[in-house]
């Protein structure tokens, strides 16, 4: 295996809180063992015999995390972006999907998909599949040859669905996803690809199907956490419908909570938060659920804008998604830059007392915040080059007059990493380094 202790010289930039950057030119970062041991303005003594790497002139940034994204949705990217939510699932989403019952074209798109992923700059994913066993395990494969660190989840859907796409019985689904958390077991033979349970959302799951998943999480996670991942509130139409099919629970969040899988048995992850109720808020804060902010996908399928600012100033635990296919850049950078951009638009034209997100802000999001998700399902903490965390890293040449981001200007080195997020220059990440292992 290669050797992962080193040590990286560069313009280093990270984030120490969501208000706060830490930037350091010339600066010294030390991988032991694929953990960071600190960054230094001079490289200490005890370090001095490690094999150094210069990368002078160039920013040196942790790892990114994409908190959600639909790996099958990847070769429909940019089409289809006329329509809402529920129309944009049936005309596109799931016609698409219904494709990786055919293990060869699911070989021919996941294999676009890592190469791209494994190109841009997030060095973890959380990432839902399909419904297909086979398929499933495959993707998770590939993610592992590529280096990444991600969780994968097989979908489970047995209502509100079309027929060929639609698993027969919530017996069948809970049988055919207990099979694939056996192949992932046996299959994988790194700990960086580790499976998460994935009901699409309430709309499409039995209530015997959602119980029989949090069955699943309690009884899987008493080995290592198994966490949850799905979609909530992301659009009206959508969370009326759940008020019909649940007239039990309180709240979109309440019905996920009263079977059982709003972190009871373990972590998890909800996707987009568009349009929350006061009393889901405090829930999700109870519960520590994260939240996968997706400001492309809820422009793009006409959603609405999350209030992440309220979501920071109630101390919730939330990371970037780029959500492809609602999105179409597959770029944690391009979804900083839209988180950012879209609360402008919030605060101007929906809640003046929400102050917009800064720069800082939007980057701890896409770095430190969304890395924090891995830490709590047991996969590492990263985001950040804090003494401890997991080894992620990008090194991007953005002074190169060649790269398209070179600039006549005396820049900062916070001027420069706002250039790259407002650019989303991906195509200039020089190294990419992944728990201290080079993949890119």
């Amino acid at each position: 295996m290669e050797e992962r202790n080193f040590v990286i010289t560069g313009d280093i930039v990270h984030s120490k809180s969501p208000g706060e950057l830490e930037t350091l030119e010339n600066g010294c970062l030390v991988c032991i063992g694929g953990k960071s041991a600190g960054l230094f303005p001079a490289l200490p003594g005890e370090y001095r015999n490690l094999p150094q790497k210069d990368y002078g002139g160039k920013l040196v940034l942790p790892g990114l995390s994409d908190l959600h994204v639909h790996a099958p949705q990847f070769g429909f990217r940019a089409l289809g972006m006329d329509l809402e939510l529920l129309d944009w699932l049936n005309k596109n989403a799931f016609p698409e999907e219904a494709k990786f019952q055919d293990c060869e074209y699911a070989g021919l798109s996941y294999g676009m998909f890592v190469e791209a992923l494994r190109r841009s700059p997030s060095c973890r994913a959380v990432i839902f599949a399909t419904l297909h066993t086979p398929a499933t395990v495959l993707l998770m494969e590939k993610l592992e040859e590529a280096g990444l660190v991600c969780f994968v989840g097989k979908l489970n859907m047995d209502r509100n669905c079309p027929p060929y796409l639609r698993e027969e019985s919530a017996a069948v689904s809970l049988s055919s996803t207990r099979e694939w958390l056996e192949q992932s077991e046996s299959k994988l033979k790194s700990a960086n690809i580790r499976p998460i349970l994935s009901p699409r959302f309430i709309p499409s799951c039995s209530d015997e199907l959602l119980r029989g998943l949090a069955g699943l999480q309690k009884e899987y996670g008493r080995k290592r956490p198994l966490p949850l991942q799905s979609h909530l509130s992301e659009n009206r139409q959508e969370i009326e419908w759940v008020k019909k099919l649940c007239p039990q629970s309180r709240t979109y969040a309440g019905a996920y909570s009263d079977f059982g899988l709003f972190g009871e048995a373990g972590p998890a992850i909800m996707a987009h938060c568009v349009w929350p109720e006061d009393e889901e808020i405090e829930l999700i804060k109870k519960r520590g659920v994260f939240i996968a902010h997706c400001p492309q996908s809820n422009t793009n399928l006409s959603s609405g804008i999350a209030p992440v600012r309220r979501f920071l100033e109630a101390g919730l635990r939330l990371g970037l998604g780029t959500d492809v296919a609602g999105g179409v850049h597959l770029s944690v950078f391009r979804a900083m830059s839209d988180a950012i951009q879209v609360s402008k638009l919030r605060q101007a034209l929906l809640a003046p007392e929400e102050k917009a997100l800064g720069l800082e802000e939007a980057f701890y999001l896409g770095s430190a915040g969304g890395g924090a998700f891995f830490e709590q399902a047991g996969m590492g903490r990263s985001g950040s080059f804090d003494a401890g965390n997991d080894f992620d890293a990008l090194v991007i040449d953005d002074m190169n007059p060649v790269s398209g981001l070179a600039s006549p200007l005396h820049l900062s080195l916070r001027d420069r990493l706002e250039r790259l997020v407002y650019l989303a220059a991906d195509g200039n990440i020089n190294a990419k380094y992944v728990r201290g292992l080079q993949v890119l």
